[in-house]
Protein backbone atom coordinates (compact mmCIF):
# COMPACT_ATOMS: atom_id res chain seq x y z
CA UNK A 1 0.00 0.00 0.00
CA UNK A 2 1.04 3.57 -1.13
CA UNK A 3 1.18 4.81 2.68
CA UNK A 4 1.22 8.18 4.34
CA UNK A 5 2.71 8.91 7.42
CA UNK A 6 1.32 12.65 9.70
CA UNK A 7 2.82 12.12 13.33
CA UNK A 8 6.07 11.26 13.65
CA UNK A 9 8.72 12.61 15.83
CA UNK A 10 12.54 13.09 14.64
CA UNK A 11 14.20 12.53 17.82
CA UNK A 12 11.90 9.39 18.72
CA UNK A 13 13.12 7.61 15.59
CA UNK A 14 17.06 7.72 16.10
CA UNK A 15 18.93 4.90 14.60
CA UNK A 16 20.73 2.55 17.65
CA UNK A 17 23.56 2.72 15.46
CA UNK A 18 23.37 6.12 14.69
CA UNK A 19 22.74 6.65 18.11
CA UNK A 20 26.12 5.20 18.84
CA UNK A 21 28.25 6.72 16.52
CA UNK A 22 27.21 10.00 17.58
CA UNK A 23 27.46 8.88 21.35
CA UNK A 24 30.96 7.88 20.81
CA UNK A 25 32.10 10.55 18.92
CA UNK A 26 31.05 13.17 21.45
CA UNK A 27 32.62 11.23 23.96
CA UNK A 28 29.09 10.88 25.96
CA UNK A 29 29.11 9.90 29.46
CA UNK A 30 27.69 6.63 30.05
CA UNK A 31 28.31 5.54 26.64
CA UNK A 32 26.51 2.02 25.83
CA UNK A 33 28.61 -0.72 25.14
CA UNK A 34 27.08 -1.90 21.67
CA UNK A 35 23.89 -1.33 19.75
CA UNK A 36 21.73 -3.41 21.35
CA UNK A 37 22.51 -1.83 24.72
CA UNK A 38 21.94 1.13 22.86
CA UNK A 39 18.63 0.52 22.02
CA UNK A 40 17.78 -0.51 25.11
CA UNK A 41 18.70 2.87 26.05
CA UNK A 42 16.10 4.28 23.63
CA UNK A 43 13.16 1.94 23.42
CA UNK A 44 10.83 3.24 26.39
CA UNK A 45 8.94 0.27 28.40
CA UNK A 46 5.97 -1.64 26.79
CA UNK A 47 4.34 -0.05 29.63
CA UNK A 48 4.88 3.36 31.16
CA UNK A 49 3.80 4.72 34.59
CA UNK A 50 2.60 7.87 31.94
CA UNK A 51 3.25 10.03 29.48
CA UNK A 52 5.89 12.03 31.54
CA UNK A 53 7.86 8.65 32.01
CA UNK A 54 7.97 7.80 27.98
CA UNK A 55 9.31 11.53 27.22
CA UNK A 56 12.39 10.10 29.19
CA UNK A 57 13.17 8.23 26.41
CA UNK A 58 13.89 11.39 24.54
CA UNK A 59 16.39 12.64 26.43
CA UNK A 60 18.97 10.56 25.12
CA UNK A 61 18.16 11.69 21.37
CA UNK A 62 18.06 15.10 22.51
CA UNK A 63 21.51 15.53 24.02
CA UNK A 64 23.07 14.13 21.01
CA UNK A 65 20.92 16.33 18.28
CA UNK A 66 22.82 19.27 18.93
CA UNK A 67 24.47 19.94 15.76
CA UNK A 68 23.87 20.46 12.37
CA UNK A 69 25.76 17.74 11.32
CA UNK A 70 23.53 15.18 13.65
CA UNK A 71 20.56 16.87 12.73
CA UNK A 72 20.64 16.36 9.30
CA UNK A 73 21.79 12.87 9.57
CA UNK A 74 18.80 12.02 11.92
CA UNK A 75 16.43 13.49 9.06
CA UNK A 76 17.81 11.92 6.31
CA UNK A 77 18.30 8.21 7.77
CA UNK A 78 14.49 8.39 8.84
CA UNK A 79 13.27 9.70 5.55
CA UNK A 80 15.60 6.20 4.58
CA UNK A 81 13.68 4.26 7.19
CA UNK A 82 10.15 5.71 6.33
CA UNK A 83 10.70 4.93 2.47
CA UNK A 84 11.40 1.29 3.34
CA UNK A 85 7.83 0.59 4.38
CA UNK A 86 6.12 1.89 1.28
CA UNK A 87 5.24 5.02 2.72
CA UNK A 88 5.23 7.90 0.00
CA UNK A 89 4.44 10.90 2.24
CA UNK A 90 5.68 11.56 5.36
CA UNK A 91 5.16 14.58 7.57
CA UNK A 92 8.37 15.29 10.60
CA UNK A 93 7.95 17.00 13.24
CA UNK A 94 10.14 17.82 16.17
CA UNK A 95 10.88 20.53 18.84
CA UNK A 96 13.84 23.09 17.00
CA UNK A 97 14.28 25.09 20.46
CA UNK A 98 14.94 21.89 22.11
CA UNK A 99 18.67 21.31 19.93
CA UNK A 100 19.89 24.55 20.96
CA UNK A 101 21.98 23.14 23.79
CA UNK A 102 25.58 23.92 21.65
CA UNK A 103 25.01 27.19 20.56
CA UNK A 104 22.67 26.37 17.11
CA UNK A 105 20.45 29.07 16.10
CA UNK A 106 16.64 28.37 15.60
CA UNK A 107 17.26 29.15 11.84
CA UNK A 108 20.10 26.46 11.59
CA UNK A 109 18.65 23.53 13.26
CA UNK A 110 15.30 24.02 11.26
CA UNK A 111 17.84 24.28 7.97
CA UNK A 112 19.73 21.21 8.98
CA UNK A 113 16.15 19.01 9.13
CA UNK A 114 14.38 20.68 6.30
CA UNK A 115 17.53 20.24 3.83
CA UNK A 116 18.79 16.47 4.55
CA UNK A 117 14.63 15.62 4.51
CA UNK A 118 14.06 16.88 1.71
CA UNK A 119 16.96 15.77 -0.34
CA UNK A 120 16.65 11.94 1.10
CA UNK A 121 12.88 12.41 -0.03
CA UNK A 122 13.98 13.18 -3.71
CA UNK A 123 16.41 10.45 -3.52
CA UNK A 124 14.03 7.96 -2.36
CA UNK A 125 11.08 9.14 -4.97
CA UNK A 126 8.83 9.84 -2.19
CA UNK A 127 7.57 13.31 -0.10
CA UNK A 128 8.10 14.98 2.80
CA UNK A 129 6.88 18.15 4.85
CA UNK A 130 7.84 19.05 8.37
CA UNK A 131 6.09 20.42 11.49
CA UNK A 132 8.16 22.27 14.10
CA UNK A 133 6.68 21.85 17.54
CA UNK A 134 6.54 24.32 20.31
CA UNK A 135 6.83 23.21 24.03
CA UNK A 136 4.53 23.13 26.51
CA UNK A 137 6.78 23.31 29.24
CA UNK A 138 8.75 26.01 27.90
CA UNK A 139 7.69 30.05 27.61
CA UNK A 140 5.28 31.47 25.38
CA UNK A 141 7.50 33.54 24.23
CA UNK A 142 9.95 31.02 23.07
CA UNK A 143 6.88 29.53 21.51
CA UNK A 144 6.39 32.70 18.94
CA UNK A 145 9.94 32.47 18.21
CA UNK A 146 10.00 29.31 16.88
CA UNK A 147 6.55 29.96 14.82
CA UNK A 148 8.23 33.02 13.14
CA UNK A 149 11.21 30.76 12.41
CA UNK A 150 9.09 27.91 10.71
CA UNK A 151 7.46 30.66 8.87
CA UNK A 152 10.91 31.22 7.01
CA UNK A 153 11.13 27.65 5.77
CA UNK A 154 7.46 27.51 4.76
CA UNK A 155 8.62 27.83 0.91
CA UNK A 156 11.30 25.19 1.74
CA UNK A 157 8.73 22.44 2.81
CA UNK A 158 7.88 23.30 6.26
CA UNK A 159 4.12 23.40 6.47
CA UNK A 160 3.04 23.13 9.86
CA UNK A 161 3.21 23.77 13.68
CA UNK A 162 2.28 22.32 17.04
CA UNK A 163 2.04 22.08 20.32
CA UNK A 164 3.71 19.22 22.45
CA UNK A 165 5.11 18.19 25.74
CA UNK A 166 4.27 16.92 29.04
CA UNK A 167 0.50 17.59 29.11
CA UNK A 168 -0.13 17.54 32.96
CA UNK A 169 2.87 20.62 33.79
CA UNK A 170 1.43 22.83 31.06
CA UNK A 171 -2.30 21.34 30.60
CA UNK A 172 -3.61 24.55 28.15
CA UNK A 173 -2.37 25.23 25.07
CA UNK A 174 -4.34 28.71 25.33
CA UNK A 175 -1.22 30.59 26.12
CA UNK A 176 0.19 29.96 23.15
CA UNK A 177 -2.38 31.64 21.51
CA UNK A 178 0.02 34.61 20.17
CA UNK A 179 2.39 31.66 18.45
CA UNK A 180 -0.65 29.57 16.72
CA UNK A 181 -1.45 32.70 15.79
CA UNK A 182 1.50 33.81 14.18
CA UNK A 183 1.72 30.47 12.75
CA UNK A 184 -1.90 30.69 11.45
CA UNK A 185 -1.15 34.09 9.63
CA UNK A 186 1.71 32.49 7.68
CA UNK A 187 0.07 29.83 6.65
CA UNK A 188 0.96 26.42 8.30
CA UNK A 189 -1.33 23.90 9.85
CA UNK A 190 -2.51 24.47 12.92
CA UNK A 191 -1.78 20.89 15.22
CA UNK A 192 -1.72 20.20 18.70
CA UNK A 193 -1.04 17.31 21.23
CA UNK A 194 -3.42 16.09 23.84
CA UNK A 195 -5.02 12.78 25.31
CA UNK A 196 -1.87 11.49 26.49
CA UNK A 197 -3.07 12.80 29.98
CA UNK A 198 -5.83 14.09 31.53
CA UNK A 199 -8.07 11.92 29.30
CA UNK A 200 -11.02 13.86 27.37
CA UNK A 201 -10.94 17.12 29.29
CA UNK A 202 -7.27 17.53 27.46
CA UNK A 203 -8.92 17.47 23.90
CA UNK A 204 -11.37 19.82 24.58
CA UNK A 205 -8.38 22.21 25.82
CA UNK A 206 -6.72 22.03 22.45
CA UNK A 207 -9.88 22.51 20.35
CA UNK A 208 -9.93 26.03 22.00
CA UNK A 209 -6.89 26.53 19.72
CA UNK A 210 -8.97 25.70 16.65
CA UNK A 211 -6.64 22.98 15.59
CA UNK A 212 -6.51 21.32 11.85
CA UNK A 213 -5.85 18.51 13.86
CA UNK A 214 -4.95 16.71 16.77
CA UNK A 215 -2.34 14.75 17.79
CA UNK A 216 -3.20 11.56 20.01
CA UNK A 217 -6.93 12.52 21.25
CA UNK A 218 -7.36 9.07 21.93
CA UNK A 219 -9.51 9.51 25.09
CA UNK A 220 -12.20 11.33 22.82
CA UNK A 221 -13.54 7.52 22.21
CA UNK A 222 -14.95 7.37 25.80
CA UNK A 223 -16.89 11.10 24.95
CA UNK A 224 -20.02 10.54 22.64
CA UNK A 225 -20.17 14.84 22.82
CA UNK A 226 -16.64 15.15 21.91
CA UNK A 227 -16.49 12.85 19.08
CA UNK A 228 -19.93 14.36 18.02
CA UNK A 229 -17.93 17.93 18.18
CA UNK A 230 -14.78 16.73 16.06
CA UNK A 231 -17.00 14.99 13.88
CA UNK A 232 -19.00 17.96 12.76
CA UNK A 233 -15.63 20.14 12.90
CA UNK A 234 -13.73 17.79 10.58
CA UNK A 235 -10.95 17.50 12.65
CA UNK A 236 -8.47 14.80 12.10
CA UNK A 237 -7.12 12.51 15.24
CA UNK A 238 -3.88 11.54 14.25
CA UNK A 239 -3.59 8.14 16.56
CA UNK A 240 -0.60 6.14 17.34
CA UNK A 241 -2.25 3.08 19.14
CA UNK A 242 0.84 1.53 19.87
CA UNK A 243 2.47 4.90 21.52
CA UNK A 244 -0.78 5.30 23.87
CA UNK A 245 -0.56 1.66 24.95
CA UNK A 246 3.05 2.49 26.13
CA UNK A 247 1.38 5.07 28.78
CA UNK A 248 -1.63 3.36 29.60
CA UNK A 249 -4.33 5.14 26.95
CA UNK A 250 -6.36 2.65 25.31
CA UNK A 251 -6.15 -1.35 25.47
CA UNK A 252 -5.03 -3.89 22.34
CA UNK A 253 -8.40 -5.09 21.50
CA UNK A 254 -11.59 -3.94 19.68
CA UNK A 255 -12.29 -1.53 22.52
CA UNK A 256 -9.78 0.59 21.72
CA UNK A 257 -10.00 4.21 20.89
CA UNK A 258 -9.30 3.79 17.19
CA UNK A 259 -11.78 1.51 16.08
CA UNK A 260 -14.51 3.52 17.88
CA UNK A 261 -13.59 6.34 16.58
CA UNK A 262 -13.27 5.40 13.18
CA UNK A 263 -16.91 3.37 13.41
CA UNK A 264 -18.15 6.83 15.01
CA UNK A 265 -16.89 9.03 12.07
CA UNK A 266 -14.23 10.89 13.52
CA UNK A 267 -11.37 11.41 10.90
CA UNK A 268 -8.33 9.29 12.41
CA UNK A 269 -5.25 8.56 10.61
CA UNK A 270 -2.86 5.98 11.60
CA UNK A 271 0.61 6.53 12.35
CA UNK A 272 3.56 5.45 14.67
CA UNK A 273 4.63 8.72 16.84
CA UNK A 274 8.18 7.26 17.20
CA UNK A 275 9.97 4.87 15.32
CA UNK A 276 12.55 3.70 17.74
CA UNK A 277 10.96 5.14 21.26
CA UNK A 278 8.33 2.67 20.38
CA UNK A 279 10.16 -0.04 18.30
CA UNK A 280 7.70 -0.13 15.85
CA UNK A 281 7.42 0.50 11.41
CA UNK A 282 4.52 1.83 9.98
CA UNK A 283 3.58 -1.64 8.95
CA UNK A 284 3.33 -3.12 12.25
CA UNK A 285 1.16 -0.66 13.19
CA UNK A 286 -1.39 -1.19 10.31
CA UNK A 287 -0.87 -5.00 11.05
CA UNK A 288 -1.70 -4.43 14.68
CA UNK A 289 -4.42 -2.48 13.82
CA UNK A 290 -6.05 -5.61 11.92
CA UNK A 291 -4.93 -8.16 14.29
CA UNK A 292 -5.20 -6.56 17.76
CA UNK A 293 -8.14 -3.81 17.27
CA UNK A 294 -10.24 -5.66 14.76
CA UNK A 295 -9.70 -3.46 11.95
CA UNK A 296 -11.05 -4.39 8.61
CA UNK A 297 -8.69 -3.98 5.55
CA UNK A 298 -11.55 -1.26 4.10
CA UNK A 299 -11.17 0.39 7.30
CA UNK A 300 -7.65 0.78 7.34
CA UNK A 301 -7.85 2.10 3.19
CA UNK A 302 -10.18 4.51 5.30
CA UNK A 303 -8.19 6.01 7.16
CA UNK A 304 -4.95 5.69 5.21
CA UNK A 305 -7.59 7.91 2.53
CA UNK A 306 -8.17 10.86 5.20
CA UNK A 307 -4.51 10.63 5.54
CA UNK A 308 -3.86 12.01 2.38
CA UNK A 309 -6.76 14.64 2.39
CA UNK A 310 -5.73 15.71 5.98
CA UNK A 311 -1.76 16.06 5.06
CA UNK A 312 -0.70 19.83 5.66
CA UNK A 313 -0.63 20.13 1.85
CA UNK A 314 -2.58 23.60 1.83
CA UNK A 315 0.16 24.61 -0.64
CA UNK A 316 0.31 22.24 -2.39
CA UNK A 317 -2.90 20.94 -3.87
CA UNK A 318 -1.36 19.69 -7.18
CA UNK A 319 0.46 17.37 -5.28
CA UNK A 320 -2.33 16.10 -2.61
CA UNK A 321 -4.47 15.30 -5.58
CA UNK A 322 -1.34 13.27 -7.10
CA UNK A 323 -0.96 11.42 -4.31
CA UNK A 324 -4.58 10.83 -3.29
CA UNK A 325 -4.89 9.45 -7.15
CA UNK A 326 -2.22 7.05 -6.92
CA UNK A 327 -3.75 6.02 -3.28
CA UNK A 328 -7.30 5.34 -5.43
CA UNK A 329 -5.54 3.52 -8.22
CA UNK A 330 -3.31 1.55 -5.66
CA UNK A 331 -6.89 0.31 -4.33
CA UNK A 332 -8.80 -0.31 -7.71
CA UNK A 333 -5.90 -2.87 -7.89
CA UNK A 334 -5.65 -4.24 -4.96
CA UNK A 335 -9.16 -4.69 -3.67
CA UNK A 336 -9.98 -5.14 0.08
CA UNK A 337 -10.32 -8.48 0.92
CA UNK A 338 -13.47 -9.37 2.96
CA UNK A 339 -13.08 -9.71 6.95
CA UNK A 340 -13.56 -13.10 7.53
CA UNK A 341 -16.56 -14.33 9.27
Amino acid sequence: MPKAELHLHLDGSLRPATALELARERRLDDTPSDVEAMRRRLVAPRRCADQAELLEAFDLPVALLQDATALARASAEMIEDVAGDGTVYVEVRWAPSLHRQEGLSLAEGIAAVVEAGTEAAAARGIHVRFIAVALRTHAPAVATQVARAALEFRDAGLTGFDIAGVERDAPDPRVFSEAVAVARAGGLGISCHAGEWGGSAQVWQALQIEPWRIAHGAPAADDPALMQELAERDVTLDLCPTSNLQIGVGSDDEGAPLPRLLRFGVPVTINTDDRTVSDLTLVRELEGAVEWLGLSASEVAHAMRRAYAAAFLQHDEELRAELQHGFESWLAEHPAPARPG
